[in-house]
């Protein structure tokens, strides 16, 4: 299938036809996943951009998350790349007659109420698993929040895999992948890169987006701003057999 290329931003295509060729190493869609895709954001107008490395499994970053929209332009992006891609979901989403369809549509089934923990559950089954690519949101909520979690950062340590910065432009209409990076244990230097990416990225609505920065981060900020307050305001203590005035 020949591809349609309109120009060229910051080094990677922007294009109408990605070919159906894997370039990846993990888990895949069959080429009907591909055509659906196709068909779906040609009929919305849409374009992929960013190349997906040889990769068998990573985190990868679902933002800006503002719409309901977000999850069929998702995964609709991602099966343009050949990914099968998964997504976190209560256990009770996939019991009945859903399951299979939200299997294959990708939701893998956490227990919120075990006590292992949400993350600890998808490091345990990224670790065992051949292959995983995993879809997470940080902001945790179609609706403005203060911070992003910190979820997905922890996933990727646990786990030691990459993580992968997917975006829906709205403005633009492109969807793609952007910076690919293993977290340093950094997190002030990793989410400067998160936020320089993400900065120009614009949500169905935009101005629900919030800046990335996670609780951690905002937490550190005002411990020091309220020890710089304490030593400002802190009486000086009296030298050793001074007497008092």
């Amino acid at each position: 299938m020949p591809r349609a290329i309109d120009r060229k931003t910051q080094g990677t295509l922007i294009e109408a036809v990605r070919s159906h060729h894997v370039t990846h190493d993990g888990p895949r869609t069959t080429l009907l996943s591909y055509g659906i895709a196709q068909l779906y954001l040609a009929a919305f107008g849409w374009k992929t951009e960013g190349d997906l490395p040889p990769l068998r499994k990573a985190i990868f970053i679902a933002a800006p998350h503002t719409s309901a929209w977000d999850a069929p332009f998702m995964l609709a992006v991602a099966w343009s790349y050949r990914m099968k891609l998964s997504w976190i979901a209560k256990h009770t989403l996939l019991a009945g007659w859903k399951g299979p369809f939200m299997r294959w549509l990708g939701a893998v089934p956490i227990d919120r109420r075990a006590p292992l923990g949400q993350v600890a559950q998808v490091v345990e089954r990224m670790v065992a698993s051949e292959g995983m690519f995993l879809a997470i949101a940080p902001e945790g909520t179609r609706g403005r929040t203060e911070h992003w979690k910190s979820g997905f950062y922890r996933m990727a340590e646990g786990a030691k895999v990459p993580i992968v910065c997917g975006f829906l432009d709205y403005k633009r209409k492109v969807g793609g992948l952007g910076p690919v990076f293993i977290p340093s244990g950094d997190v002030v230097k990793d989410m400067d890169r998160l936020r320089a990416f993400y900065e120009e990225v614009s949500g169905y609505y935009p101005e629900m987006f919030v800046t990335p920065r996670l609780r951690e981060e905002l937490e550190a900020v005002a411990d020091g701003a309220a020890e710089k307050h304490a030593e400002k305001h802190a009486e000086p203590m009296p030298l050793e057999g001074a007497q008092p005035q």
